[in-house]
């Protein structure tokens, strides 16, 4: 067993606090998360083998998520949620989160959610958590999980203050400038929970074919905006926006050619459908103006 020095093992733990924080600071406020990120680096500190923690970020964040669970059932206990969850820590080994902040619009209607619906939706739709993740943090299973999310995101997205749907060619420009900059929560912000994307068959290949240089894994059909923001979230760098038989869209070109098209369907602000086409046939047939 290999026990780091203390003060060592102070400087990791410093070099996270700042992303814990934010992760604190979204589910319980700047007040209680200096209490949830103490308690954080206790739990570390009395580790036989910290390092023996592959992915220290990841394993602390999963302890502040389940401290700051606690903190937020504490104040509102319900019936069908127990008022605290084991000590035992779940494994987090392979989480990978960022440090992006919510919007501020999000930050203020956080308190009318349910706690383990709190927690999973920004978990996952502001620091892109996996659900398979999340559903240990709140004891639920992946797809009870996905729904507290989804349910989260409605609330939010219901507000009597909340912007006007956007036209769909802002939609789309959003979207494109969210999937360069691979924000996965703006992706989702933009995506209808029940969103689907289509891909023919050359489409699909060419994704295969391309997979060593980065590109996404792609099937016949993805459902599901935590599917399909994960498609696009940190790609689409070469994409340019154009009008698809007069609707907007993006577009893959070459000088010569249009080498693929995104046709999206947009309804009240929302993408509720992406159809990937790189069939030459198709584009042949198929007004495209950049």
């Amino acid at each position: 067993m290999n026990v780091p020095d203390a003060t060592e093992l102070a400087e990791r733990f410093a070099a996270h606090r700042p992303h814990l924080l934010a992760v604190a600071g979204r589910l319980v406020g700047p007040d209680a998360a200096e209490d949830a990120v103490q308690e954080a680096w206790l739990r570390l500190a009395r580790q036989d083998d910290p390092d023996a923690i592959d992915n220290l970020a990841g394993w602390l964040t999963t302890v502040v998520a389940r401290i700051a669970l606690n903190q937020l059932r504490a104040r509102r206990p319900t019936e069908d949620e127990p008022a605290d969850l084991p000590d035992d820590d779940v494994d987090a080994e392979s989480l990978a989160v960022s440090a992006d902040a919510v919007a501020p619009a999000l930050t203020l209607v956080l308190d009318r959610l349910g706690p383990a619906e709190r927690l999973a939706f920004v978990l996952h739709d502001v620091f892109g958590l996996p659900f398979e993740e999340i559903a240990p943090i709140v004891d639920r299973s992946v797809a009870a999980t996905r729904q507290l999310a989804s349910r989260g995101r409605r609330r939010v997205r219901g507000l009597p203050d909340a912007e006007p749907s956007r036209a769909p060619e802002e939609v789309v420009s959003a979207f494109l400038s969210a999937a360069r900059d691979g924000d996965f929560g703006a992706l989702l912000q933009l995506l209808d929970p029940e969103v689907v994307l289509r891909a023919d068959p050359v489409a699909v290949r060419m994704a295969t074919i391309n997979a060593g240089r980065g590109a996404p894994a792609l099937a016949p059909e993805v459902p599901g905006a935590d599917a399909v923001a994960r498609v696009f979230a940190g790609r689409a760098h070469a994409a340019v926006p154009v009008l698809i038989d007069g609707v907007p869209g993006l577009a893959y070109a070459t000088a010569k050619r249009v080498v693929s098209m995104f046709r999206f369907t947009v309804v009240d602000g929302l993408v509720t459908g992406v159809e990937v086409v790189a069939d030459q046939e198709v584009i042949a047939a198929t007004e495209v103006v950049f």
